[in-house]
């Protein structure tokens, strides 16, 4: 029997959107996983605790990202077990991942997602970072994958660039990455108007804060005037 890799992935999720603010990382994405282009898996998680200070959300194949939490798992079970006063953190995941990932490319069998990897050091600094299948490997202060690469972007780039982001309580970066979703809602056909947000930040104790909130429903709009008109009252054009 020949084995075939992966050559293109098939049931996927799209965007999701990473943002350092002072206190800490939000990371946000819809709940929806389309077979090809048709929207057919709603109500998917498509962020994963890693540990108890590491938050991964994932864009791609969700096959490959199921097989990716079992390995996150797998690696926090490990360090539990040493037992050494020693936890991976999100910067020492993220590297880690990157190895992983590259391995994969490596043999032609890539795990086919872009990861945003959140979560809080043990400084108490705030870490965003990003892999892709071909094991790409870095660290910023907002990121977008997917069809959010072209669209988020720069809404995050105008609240976020040049250090803003420092200036960013948890109320506006909630406020930032809606206006995101909501636009890739309307512009993506993959997207999907149930969200998920989860933070990682430091607690007033000094230990991180990590959570994955629960889903829901963005308010839509779909009632603009030129929308409700019937095609015969719109003229010719192909637009």
């Amino acid at each position: 029997m020949v084995i075939q890799h992966t050559s293109q992935p098939i049931t996927t999720g799209a965007s999701i959107i990473g943002i350092k603010y002072k206190d800490g990382v939000l990371i946000a994405g819809d709940r929806m996983c389309a077979y090809g282009n048709s929207l057919k898996y709603p109500g998917v998680p498509r962020i994963h605790q890693a540990g108890d200070s590491t938050l991964v959300g994932c864009s791609g194949e969700y096959s490959d990202f199921q097989h990716l939490q079992h390995l996150l798992d797998d690696v926090d079970e490990e360090d539990w077990i040493e037992q050494d006063g020693s936890r991976r953190g999100p910067k020492e995941l993220g590297s880690f991942l990157g190895r992983v990932y590259y391995n994969r490319r490596s043999k032609g069998d890539p795990l086919w997602n872009q990861l945003v990897i959140g979560g809080i050091k043990p400084n108490g600094e705030p870490h965003l970072g990003y892999v892709d299948l071909q094991g790409t490997c870095f660290e910023e202060d907002f990121l977008a994958t997917g069809f959010g690469l072209h669209l988020a972007m720069p809404i995050l780039r105008k609240h976020c660039d040049n250090g803003k982001w420092k200036t960013l309580t948890e109320e506006q970066a909630r406020v930032v990455v809606q206006e995101c979703l909501e636009l890739l809602f309307y512009r993506d056909c993959k997207a999907s108007c149930e969200v998920q947000m989860a933070f990682a930040r430091q607690g007033k104790t000094g230990k991180e804060i990590v959570k994955i909130e629960d889903p829901y429903r963005m308010k839509t709009f779909w009632e603009h005037k030129t929308w409700m008109k019937p095609g015969s009252e719109r003229g010719t054009g192909s637009w």
